[in-house]
């Protein structure tokens, strides 16, 4: 330890554990409460030892601010209270802030379509990861919404594309449907089937009319091509 170390330890015990011989006769401890530790109780009673806030640089601004004094957006302090006291004062004030929009959204809210995309097990332990990578797109000239994902498992050569109108009335054609990469770069018809077969690793709408792909050769072994495909979603 250092020195200035020593000196820490024992200006902690000087202050906060002098002796304190009028107070021997009487139950329990008659030492000084720890100042961190009177934070953490989870009680409403007042605090042992408030803090001194005199000096305190923000106190000074909002007392000597008009605006600020009063402004409804400043979370009020109790300087005489714990953290957790102030922590049920905030979560009460967040709860009642996001209670209405909660409210209003969720009657807003309506299934629009279900759709069935696989069936499992009811005997199996754990649900296994059949859906990946879903991405989002907008594309507000159409009033179009797309997400893209993949299915693992059987399927990993293919990337799905989901296609609704943001109108929930409106129907569009192809609403889903799967593009398959296989063996689409193979170099002549002779190529065997399995000889460059590619898997999605990631996929996102480059723009409204463009996907972009990340693929990986299927083959097992070191050295695999990835390959970075534009796709025109016509």
């Amino acid at each position: 330890m250092t020195q200035k170390d020593i000196t820490f330890v024992a200006d902690f015990l000087t202050e906060h554990f002098n002796e304190a011989p009028e107070l021997y006769n009487r139950k329990g401890k008659y030492f000084n409460v720890e100042r961190v530790g009177q934070y953490l109780k989870d009680e409403d009673d007042d605090l042992v030892s408030p803090p001194n806030t005199e000096g305190n640089q923000w106190f000074n601004f909002l007392k000597d601010s008009t605006h600020l004094k009063e402004s409804p957006l400043l979370f009020p302090y109790y300087p005489e209270k714990s953290l957790h006291f102030v922590k049920r004062q905030m979560e009460g004030i967040i709860d009642q802030c996001l209670q209405k929009p909660a409210d209003v959204i969720g009657k807003s809210v309506h299934q629009a379509v279900c759709m069935s995309l696989y069936k499992i097990s009811q005997s199996e332990d754990s649900t296994p990861q059949l859906f990946k990578l879903p991405f989002l797109w907008n594309d507000k000239t159409s009033n179009l919404h797309y997400v893209l994902f993949t299915m693992l498992e059987n399927s990993i050569s293919k990337i799905h594309i989901l296609r609704r109108h943001t109108d929930t009335s409106r129907s569009v054609s192809n609403g889903i449907l799967a593009v398959e990469f296989g063996n689409f770069m193979n170099n002549s018809i002779n190529e065997s089937s399995d000889s460059r077969c590619y898997s999605c690793l990631d996929a996102h709408f480059y723009d409204d009319e463009t996907v972009t792909v990340v693929l990986k050769e299927s083959v097992q072994q070191e050295g695999k091509e990835r390959v970075l495909a534009q796709l025109p979603l016509s």
